[in-house]
C-alpha cells in the first residue's frame, strides 16, 4: 500500500518535507495544501525586494505547483483552505474554489506557520497601512511606494522584519522612523546590542524612538499618535511587532497545545497523535542550551524541522535535537547576530552567568580594512559552559557567530573555544581570533586571575552605600573628552609609578576604552597585593551602551 502524506503548508517547512518525502520514497503519495496563492517563495528575502537589492522578483519564487510536479510529483493545491482534522478517520476536510472535500493521509504533516501579528489600534486597517509576512503583502506594499509616492514612513516594531525594512525606505528615499515598545531595538540581544544597532540606523538617517508605543494612525492627516503625546508624519505605516503561530486548525483537532502556544511535538516532531507531525514556527521545541519549551520563528530550523518530519513520516528514526535560534540581521553596511542564550536569557535560566566583552579589529589592524567588532561571550561560571554569543560590527560578525554556534551545538566549555584551530591570514583575522580572545577573558575571569564585571553591576555598586573607586586608566586625552562623573584617571603607563596612592581597602573597578588595557592594570594591581579589584568588561563603551551613568565631557 501506498504511503500517503498530507502536508498542510507550505513555504519553509511544508515544501522541505514535500522534497525530502519523495526523496525516500518514489511510491509514496504526497500532496501539499496551502492556503494562499504560492507554495514556496524566499520570505526572507522580501524587504531586499522592497529595497531593490533584489530587482527580479521571479527570484523570490523559489518552486510552482507545475515545478512540483515535474520534478518531484508532488500535488499541490493551491488556494486551498484546510478545515478540519478528522483523526480517527485520517481524513482533512479542505475547501476550495470548486467546494470542500475530504483528502485522506497515513501521515500527516502541519507546517502552516504562524501570521503576523496586527495589534487593535485605531486606524490601523487604513490603505496606508501594512504588514510584510507575503509575498501578495510585498506586492501592495510595492505598488503603493510606486503610485503613491509617499515621503514619509514608520516602522513600528524593532524586530528583524522591521529594521529589514527600515532600511528598505531609506533606499527608497523615504524619512523613516522606528518606533519600537520596549527600551531598544533588537530586544532578542541585550541591551548593548540594541544601543549598537540604533546608532547605526540614526547615523544612516533613520530615526529611532523607543520606549513608546502607538495610539493611532490618523488615516487622513497621515501620522502617527504614539502614546507619550507625540505625533509624526506617517504617509506609509508598517506594523511588524511580531508573529503568532496559527494554531486554530491543531486546537480544534485536540492536538497539544504547550506552555509558549505552539504544538507539542516530542524530538521525532511527533504531536500528541503519533500519525500528525507539525514543524516551523506553529511547533513548540526544546531550546538546546536552556532545555525549555519554546518556539523559535525561523528559516533554518523550518527547513530542518521539515526534513526531519517528512523522514519519520515515512519509517525513518530521525531525532530532533531542538534549536539555539541563531540569527543575523543586516543594518546598512553593519551586522548585528546572535546564537543560543542573551545574558538576560541565561540569568532568567537559573544559571550563574559570566559575560565577556572584547572590542577587537575583525582581522589584523595592520592589514588595511580592519574594521571594529564587538562580540559578547555569555557562560556558565559554575562549569565554563557556553551559553550564547552576540556580535555587531562592520566586518567578520556573522563568521565568529557561526563558529560560538557550532560550539553550543557541541556543548563546548570555553577552554575548549580557546584552544580552536580557526583560520588566520592578515586579511581575514588576527593570530588569535577575536572568538579566542573571548575564551581568554571568560577563562581569566572564572579562574580569578582577571576577575570582570559588567556595567550593569558597576551601576548598582555606586549606587551602593559603599560605592568603589573607578580607576580609569584611559590616556589623559580619552579621559578629558568623556569620563564618569568622580573617576579617578592613571593612564595605564604611569600606573606604576601612581599605584601606592590607591587606598587597598577599597573596591576598585578599573576600565578602559573596551578592556585590554584594564586587564593589563588590573594584573598591575593584583600583583601588588590589590585583592578587591575586577575589570569592567567591555570598558567605557559598554558603559556608554548600558547608559545611566552619570557623565562629564569637556
Amino acid at each position: 500500500m501506498k504511503t500517503r502524506i498530507l502536508i498542510i503548508g507550505g513555504v519553509a517547512g511544508g515544501a522541505t518535507a514535500a522534497a525530502r518525502a519523495r526523496r525516500i520514497s518514489e511510491e509514496a503519495e504526497i500532496t501539499i495544501v496551502e492556503r494562499g496563492s504560492y507554495v514556496s517563495f524566499a520570505n526572507c528575502g522580501l524587504p531586499y525586494f522592497i529595497s531593490r537589492d533584489i530587482t527580479d522578483r521571479s527570484k523570490l519564487l523559489l518552486q510552482t505547483p507545475q515545478g512540483f510536479d515535474r520534478r518531484y510529483r508532488v500535488q499541490v493545491k493551491l488556494e486551498t483552505e484546510a478545515l478540519e482534522i478528522d483523526r480517527a478517520r485520517k481524513q482533512v476536510r479542505v475547501r476550495h474554489r470548486e467546494g470542500e472535500e475530504w483528502l485522506p493521509y497515513h501521515k500527516l504533516i502541519l507546517a502552516q506557520g504562524a501570521n503576523a501579528v496586527l495589534p487593535a489600534i485605531p486606524g490601523a486597517s487604513a490603505a496606508h497601512v501594512f504588514k510584510l509576512w507575503t509575498l501578495p503583502d510585498m506586492d501592495r506594499l510595492d505598488a503603493y511606494l510606486e503610485t503613491e509616492r509617499p515621503k514619509t514612513a514608520v516602522v513600528v516594531g524593532g524586530g528583524f522584519v522591521g529594521l529589514e525594512m527600515a532600511e528598505a525606505f531609506r533606499k527608497r528615499g523615504l524619512e523613516t522612523t522606528v518606533v519600537e515598545l520596549l527600551p531598544t531595538v533588537m530586544a532578542a540581544m541585550d541591551r548593548e546590542f540594541g544601543v549598537h544597532v540604533a546608532r547605526e540606523l540614526e547615523a544612516n538617517g533613520v530615526r529611532v524612538v523607543t520606549g513608546v508605543g502607538v495610539q493611532a494612525v490618523d488615516p487622513l492627516k497621515k501620522t502617527l499618535d504614539l502614546t507619550d503625546g507625540r505625533r509624526i508624519p506617517a504617509e506609509l505605516v508598517l506594523l511588524s511587532v511580531g508573529v503568532r503561530p496559527e494554531l486554530e486548525l491543531a486546537r480544534s483537532a485536540g492536538l497539544e497545545i504547550g506552555k509558549s502556544g505552539g504544538v507539542v511535538v516530542d524530538d521525532r516532531l511527533r504531536t500528541s497523535d503519533p500519525d500528525v507531525f507539525a514543524v516551523g514556527d506553529m511547533a513548540e521545541i526544546t531550546h538546546a542550551v536552556s532545555g525549555k519549551k519554546v518556539r523559535i520563528p525561523l528559516a533554518g530550523p523550518a527547513n530542518r524541522q521539515g526534513r526531519i518530519a517528512a523522514s519519520n513520516a515515512l519509517g525513518q528514526t530521525m531525532r530532533y535535537s531542538g534549536a539555539l535560534g541563531t540569527s543575523v540581521v543586516k543594518v546598512f553596511e553593519a551586522t548585528a547576530a546572535m546564537t543560543g542564550l542573551s545574558e538576560r536569557a541565561a540569568r532568567e535560566a537559573g544559571f550563574q552567568v559570566g559575560v565577556a566583552i572584547v572590542v577587537r579589529d575583525h582581522h589584523a589592524g595592520y592589514y588595511p580594512g580592519a574594521k571594529e567588532l564587538s562580540l559578547k561571550l555569555v557562560y556558565d561560571r559554575r562549569s565554563a559552559r557556553l551559553l550564547g554569543a552576540q556580535a555587531f560590527g562592520h566586518g567578520g560578525v556573522e563568521k565568529r557567530i557561526d563558529v560560538i554556534a557550532t560550539a553550543l551545538h557541541g556543548k563546548m566549555t570555553l577552554e575548549d573555544l580557546a584552544e580552536l584551530d580557526l583560520a588566520y591570514a592578515p586579511p581575514y583575522s588576527a593570530a588569535n581570533d577575536p572568538v579566542n580572545v573571548a575564551a581568554f577573558v571568560g577563562l581569566n575571569d572564572i579562574s580569578g586571575f582577571s576577575p570582570l564585571a559588567t556595567a550593569a553591576e558597576l551601576k548598582d555598586a555606586l549606587a551602593s552605600r559603599s560605592p568603589p573607586l573607578v580607576l580609569d586608566v584611559r590616556s589623559a586625552a580619552e579621559f578629558q573628552r568623556s569620563h564618569l562623573r568622580g573617576a579617578l584617571n592613571i593612564p595605564l603607563d604611569d600606573l606604576r609609578t601612581w599605584w601606592e596612592t590607591l587606598a587597598r581597602d577599597r573596591r576598585i573597578f578599573v576600565h578602559c576604552r573596551s578592556g585590554f588595557r584594564a586587564h593589563l592594570a588590573l594584573r598591575i594591581l593584583k600583583e601588588r597585593g590589590f585583592h578587591e579589584v575586577v575589570n569592567v568588561t567591555g570598558g567605557y563603551l559598554s558603559m556608554l551602551a548600558e547608559g545611566g551613568f552619570e557623565l562629564e565631557e569637556s
